[in-house]
């Protein structure tokens, strides 16, 4: 990692400035899920990376959506997707970005946070989250379409799916939704790679959770 760190800051020109080895060129930061997501399973080289331009003036709202199934249960990918989910939180504060996330189980979908700005400190709420029943992607995905039409015009809105995608059939991508990201916790002995399905079918990222994790 250090090596292409090195290599991607040799690509930069003569920007010396700190802001400029973290975030390459003015005004962009690297956006580790496209670069994880461009990687795939390979090793990771200079043309992976991504990077993001915030738009000026733009307002971002990244809804978070938290499956909490029984199927989650199975081999602490419950546990390992609150450790996911933190780590997204505390990168929206440092963005000074909104989030919302909910939490979708059994037979419902419900607001574990509502669209508000990121605070700092959110293990409080995401530690006691408990799961079980059924996965009702569907609520999950009405309920981010009806916020997004609340939301301010020139809202940019981002949804973070963090499943091992074990539900049928398969949402079509929410109306309104400018990206979309899903992380994938599916570790079962029987694969099947539903998560991947969905990222085509909604044109957006896939990152398996290790990578994502492993990127901090």
């Amino acid at each position: 990692m250090a090596g292409l760190a090195g290599k991607a800051k040799a690509g930069r020109g003569g920007n010396t400035s700190r802001k400029g080895r973290l975030n390459g060129a003015a005004g962009r930061r690297l956006d580790w899920v496209s670069t994880l997501a461009s990687k795939g399973a390979g090793t990771l080289q200079p043309e992976h990376l991504r990077f993001r331009r915030r738009p000026v003036g733009s307002k971002t709202l990244h809804l978070v959506l938290l499956d909490l199934s029984a199927s989650m249960l199975r081999g602490e990918k419950l546990a390992w997707a609150k450790g996911c989910l933190l780590a997204l939180t505390e990168r929206f504060y440092r963005d000074r970005d909104d989030m919302a996330v909910i939490g979708f189980a059994g037979e419902q979908a419900r607001w574990l946070q509502p669209p508000a700005k990121a605070r700092a400190f959110n293990a409080d709420w995401i530690a006691p989250l408990r799961g079980g029943g059924g996965t009702p992607i569907q609520p999950a995905v009405d309920a981010v379409e009806g916020a997004l039409r609340r939301c301010p015009p020139g809202t940019r809105a981002t949804v973070w799916l963090l499943t091992d995608g074990r539900f049928d059939p398969l949402p079509v991508r929410p109306e309104g939704v400018d990206r979309c990201c899903i992380i994938d916790f599916e570790n079962d002995a029987v694969a099947l790679r539903r998560c991947q399905r969905l990222a085509a079918m909604w044109r957006g990222e896939w990152v398996r959770a290790e990578l994502f994790a492993s990127a901090g």
